[in-house]
């Protein structure tokens, strides 16, 4: 296969939630430029593509040095480029539109207002998750759902091809969308340096060993199974860290009266970037029953400081924990428990336990991301579909981690 060099496609990256730079989608954003953005070994003359970027023009500053250093040329994002707009004026001006200059447009997220002005130009489209199918407010309400389906069916039926970031999702897209013989790549997402931790006890933990649980309160994070759990486990005290002003926060809340676990559970909020790594990095496991995940960074999150993971069997949990994690078969309190007990065990006679963490949540990495997502945005501009192929572990090395499912 030609090299990139020879190639370089003309991409245009949708980098519009960057202007949201704490929610995932943003931090995807940003994390995949980056790499993207990044010169490296496999290019002489820079960036293995050549970047446009779709920007606010307030988040042009989480891209330094790298911007300042390319000078990618930039695309505004003005109301009027909303697809809901686009729509109708697009048959207005195809007769006055001239060659495409751009080979491939990234939508980066499904949830994305934007497509190009140009019909010609091919689209690929990333679904992070399909997780309003698995949430039980959603479930009750079949005319939501197939709204957000039809959306997403509109950006599929646009696109030349499909990325997702899990296998399950992947599954779950075939399974519930009309994708045709558009091919789906898997690429996992990568996992950054994480931050430094506080360098003091955080003050609203008590002292003494704590397991840890981190996820705003929604239905679907699942935690309210973890205080069954500990009831089982006496002696044993757990935070939850993450927003709590929300009905499901609210239920909890009560559900610790009830039961008399007040003085256990710790529930103190949104906590810093450096209280979350330092509750990462003194927890004695961590505790993720979730039942709706796209892909799971908490998950790998604790494993990159050697952390024993215990977390449910749903959607793209297992693929993510893979052989270093526990799981949770039944959401019984006293399966929860024993599973639990069972697993510190294991954790205490296994020799190097933690190394073995930290080297499955390193497989996972931003560069082989971007080096994946290089290899689809050639294929896409030579018309081209990569060989079908699967691999069973979680994350490929250099091009070929683009698996198409």
């Amino acid at each position: 296969m030609p090299s990139l060099d020879a190639v370089r496609p003309r991409v245009v990256l949708d980098l519009e939630r960057l202007r949201h730079i704490n929610c995932g989608l943003g931090r995807f954003c940003l994390n995949l430029a980056r790499a993207l953005l990044q010169p490296g070994e496999w290019s002489q003359s820079g960036c293995a593509i050549d970047p446009v970027l779709f920007l606010p023009e307030c988040a042009g500053t989480y891209l330094e040095p790298l911007v300042s250093a390319i000078r990618p040329p930039r695309l505004s994002v003005p109301a009027l480029r909303k697809e809901v707009f686009a729509r109708w004026l697009r048959p207005l001006a195809r007769p006055f539109l001239t060659a495409p200059k751009v080979d491939v447009w990234h939508v980066t997220h499904q949830t994305s207002k934007y497509l190009p002005f140009d019909a010609r130009v091919p689209v690929l489209l990333t679904i992070h998750d399909l997780n309003f199918l698995h949430d039980a407010d959603n479930k009750r309400d079949p005319a939501r759902v197939a709204r957000k389906l039809a959306n997403i069916q509109s950006k599929i039926d646009r696109a030349a091809a499909l990325t997702t970031v899990s296998q399950f999702t992947a599954a779950d897209v075939r399974a519930h969308l009309r994708v045709g013989e558009k091919p789906i790549y898997v690429i996992p997402n990568g996992m950054t340096t994480p931050p430094p931790a506080s360098l003091e006890r955080p003050d609203f933990l008590p002292a003494g060993p704590f397991l840890l649980s981190i996820g705003n309160c929604l239905w679907h994070k699942n935690f309210h199974t973890l205080l069954g759990m500990l009831e089982h486990l006496p002696g044993r005290r757990l935070v939850i860290a993450g927003k709590k002003a929300t009905p499901y926060g609210r239920f909890i809340d009560e559900e610790l009266t009830r039961r008399g676990l007040r003085d256990r559970v710790v529930m103190p909020g949104e906590v810093s970037d450096g209280d979350r790594q330092w509750l990462y990095e003194h927890c004695d496991a961590f505790l993720f029953p979730s039942l709706a995940e796209g892909f799971g960074f908490p998950v790998l999150e604790a494993m990159q400081v050697g952390k024993p993971v215990f977390c449910s069997r749903r959607t793209s949990l297992p693929e993510v924990a893979g052989t270093a994690g526990f799981f949770f078969e039944s959401f019984a309190a006293d399966v929860m428990a024993d599973t639990f007990r069972r697993g510190m065990e294991i954790v205490q006679q296994t020799e190097g336990f933690a190394s073995r963490q930290v080297t499955h949540a390193a497989r996972y990495s931003w560069d082989a991301s971007a080096a994946s997502y290089r290899h689809v945005y050639e294929a896409i501009t030579r018309g081209e579909r990569t060989t079908d192929h699967s691999t069973s572990s979680p994350r490929a090395s250099g091009p070929d981690a683009a698996c198409a499912a």
